[in-house]
């Protein structure tokens, strides 16, 4: 295992350091996206050094996943999520639950597999390439179909996270900032995407952008949960097994409640000190997720990804135009 961890973790740190490169961090480009390619494009090279580090990159692939998931909740508070109030808050739950069943039908009428049409919504109602990985870890989907799925929402994503402030600024979008800050958060895939076209429009806008997205993030919870009992009620009698219960989930969930009360322990431990050590665990989570991706990466097959990938897009641009148009209605209907 210990040869394939580091292999793992030698191109995660490579694609950490990647990213920062002012190109790719100018336009807000993801060190997870960065991280899957570059593991994407070695995936040659792991059939021949498999047996040495297999081991290591499902670690890598399964168990740094998770954690990076649950380290995840350090980016979300209670506070910032009840603080605009409940209607944004229905906002995220309809563009969360409708993208997600539109995409699971819409992706097998075009012929895709139950679990990378699960996938593809996935990412597209809820925060992107974390979303697909957590569906991904329960579905237990070949590894393939994860990055078909990844490299789907990311593109949108990132197309989308340059189109909204353009539409905005020409004019084209006739919504407040604060408004504006809304339909950010409850339709860009990436918490990247987000950050980069709420800054565009103004800080106003994106702390309300980033907060709706957190809101969605922890809607990924009850989504995983209803995914299971869907599967374990429709799964053919022969092929039932235990119901595996992503309790990684509710340690993210718990993680948000903890953090959430970090500001009430300012008696036993000064602030600064804690939002250090909040910003280490962020980081570390960002490094868990990367590593994920890497090895996701690694263990693509490339025929099988060409012969997925174009439906699996196709899907992801039907969604992308649903959460574009249909985004918009929500924000000047409810709000």
């Amino acid at each position: 295992m210990f040869l394939g961890l580091v292999f793992v973790a030698g191109l995660g740190a490579l694609a950490l350091y990647g990213a920062h490169f002012p190109l790719l961090a100018q336009h807000h480009i993801s060190p997870l996206l960065v991280g899957v390619f570059l593991g994407f494009s070695l995936s040659f090279l792991y059939p021949k050094i498999a047996t040495a580090t297999q081991a290591g990159v499902q670690f890598s692939a399964k168990k740094l996943l998770r954690l990076g998931i649950i380290l995840y909740g350090f980016n979300v508070t209670l506070h910032d999520i009840l603080h605009y109030g409940y209607m944004p808050l229905i906002i995220a739950l309809i563009v969360v639950v409708g993208v997600f069943l539109l995409g699971v039908y819409v992706g097998r009428k075009m012929g895709l597999e139950l679990d990378l049409a699960m996938l593809v919504a996935c990412g597209s109602a809820v925060c992107g390439a974390a979303a697909v990985l957590a569906l991904e870890s329960v579905l237990k989907s070949a590894p393939h179909k994860g990055v078909v799925a990844v490299g789907s929402v990311i593109v949108f994503g990132l197309l989308s996270m340059f189109l909204y402030p353009l539409l905005y600024q020409l004019g084209l979008i006739p919504l407040s900032p604060l408004h504006e800050g809304v339909y950010i958060g409850a339709t860009l895939h990436e918490v990247a995407n987000v950050v980069g076209a709420a800054s565009a429009i103004s800080p106003e806008a994106q702390k309300v952008a980033i907060t709706l997205k957190m809101v969605r993030v922890i809607m990924l919870i009850p989504l995983l949960l209803g995914v299971l009992f869907y599967l374990k009620r429709t799964m053919p009698s022969t092929q039932k097994t235990p119901l595996q219960i992503p309790y990684f989930a509710f340690a993210f969930l718990g993680v948000v409640v903890l953090h959430s009360l970090l500001p009430k322990l300012g008696g036993f431990v000064d602030m600064p000190t804690l939002a250090q050590g909040v910003r280490v665990l962020q980081e570390l989570s960002v490094a868990c997720l990367v590593c994920a991706m890497v090895a996701l990466g690694l263990q693509v097959n490339l025929k099988q990804f060409l012969a997925l990938g174009g439906k699996a897009f196709g899907l992801a641009l039907i969604l992308w135009g649903v959460l574009l148009v249909g985004g918009f209605g929500l924000v000047k209907l409810l709000l």
